[in-house]
């Protein structure tokens, strides 16, 4: 028994390697990025509801952006505090402020896709940046930077949308290395021609593939995914590019509560539930073989079972991780969360098979 569990084991590191090695390591491995500045006319997107504090702080960075013809649409989807008003002071502060207000909507209570669409209509320029209302740019060359990545086959752009370090916090280090592996997935996946999801703290389409594919009518039931959902649905091989320039990164504050990021672990799982099935196995494999690592590993050495073969595997195991994501992390300004990854990597295991049986008998609460 113990001599069919030990070659599983081989067989699931063997899984791991392809995943980190060639596929990651498509993003990983890949030479540092120079694009030249498009100046395309675009119009910026932000979506609020209930932001007051980080509106204030965060539209006065969007308005200094270094970029010579742009737009900020301002989306208010009927917020209950003072997001409109300080809205409405930014219209009549900046000309290139275009305020749009969503009134509650009986078929579309609470439904973020609906005033996005608003806003989307709204926009006077074809080429779309998407920015969320508690995020800030890291540069002011931002706009120039993800604008840079368009072109006539290109038509979506995904970027990075980063968490700010909190110091001596391992919530935060978990958070951003979560954060780190997602972007290193859908990264690779696009470079192989194969792009899955984007997050909306930082991404750009142009108009025409948004009505394309009828915006987000086919998902439009399903509260969350205006990011995912759209791109799961619009993008291809041919018309998705990345951006991961140091000046294009987004940051903003992350949880701070365990509580409340599994909150929002468990509303982005719920969303990938409507993933292509190609996209669901695999994700679903490698989290699979993340898990199964571990068991297997526990299993073996705990039964001193050809211990010498289990460890060299599992060394060799965390030597080709710390490589290819030790290249990714580095690349995204992200390099001290690989110093506890063990710990780390068992932690999100845990906290993400938690979050897939919680959402196995009750649905988690979107958009606010």
């Amino acid at each position: 028994m113990l001599d069919i569990v030990f070659w599983f084991f081989v067989v699931i590191v063997a899984i791991q390697f392809v995943y980190y090695i060639i596929i990651f390591g498509k993003f990983s491995f890949a030479k540092k990025q120079h694009n030249t500045a498009k100046k395309l006319p675009v119009s910026v997107i932000v979506c609020a509801k209930n932001e007051e504090e980080n509106v204030k702080k965060f539209i006065p960075l969007l308005a200094k952006q270094n970029y010579p013809d742009y737009e900020i649409v301002l989306i208010d989807d009927a917020s209950r505090d003072e997001t409109l008003e300080i809205f409405e002071a930014f219209e009549k502060q900046y000309s290139n402020i275009k305020l749009v207000k969503v009134e509650n909507n009986e078929a579309f209570w609470g439904n973020k896709k609906f005033a996005l669409t608003l806003g989307i209509k709204a926009a006077k320029n074809e080429y779309l940046v998407f920015i969320d209302a508690d995020c800030y740019p890291d540069s002011e060359d931002w706009l120039k930077e993800i604008t840079a990545c368009f072109s006539i086959e290109k038509k979506i752009v995904l970027g990075y949308g980063a968490y700010e370090k909190i110091k001596n916090s391992f919530l935060n280090k978990l958070i951003r290395f979560e954060t780190l592996l997602t972007a290193t997935q859908y990264f690779s996946w696009a470079k192989l021609g194969k792009p899955y999801m984007g997050v909306g703290r930082n991404m750009a389409y142009k108009r025409e593939e948004f009505f394309r594919v009828r915006g987000f009518m086919d998902h439009m039931k399903i509260r969350s995914g205006d990011d995912d959902l759209f791109i799961n649905q619009a993008a291809n091989n041919q018309n998705t590019a990345i951006c991961f320039t140091d000046k294009s990164f987004t940051y903003s504050m992350p949880k701070t509560r365990f509580k409340d990021w599994f909150m929002q672990k468990r509303r982005h799982v719920s969303t990938a539930s409507h993933y292509k099935l190609s996209d669901k196995i695999k994700l679903g494999l490698f989290y699979t073989s993340q898990l199964l690592f571990y068991i297997l590993a526990i299993i073996l050495l705990s039964t001193l079972f050809q211990w010498i073969a289990v460890v060299s595997i599992v060394a060799f195991r965390f030597i080709f991780v710390y490589i290819s994501m030790g290249y990714s992390a580095s690349k995204l300004k992200e390099k001290d969360t690989l110093y506890w990854l063990p710990f780390i990597e068992i932690a999100l295991i845990l906290t993400q098979f938690q979050v897939f049986t919680t959402n196995l008998f009750s649905k988690p609460v979107h958009w606010k």
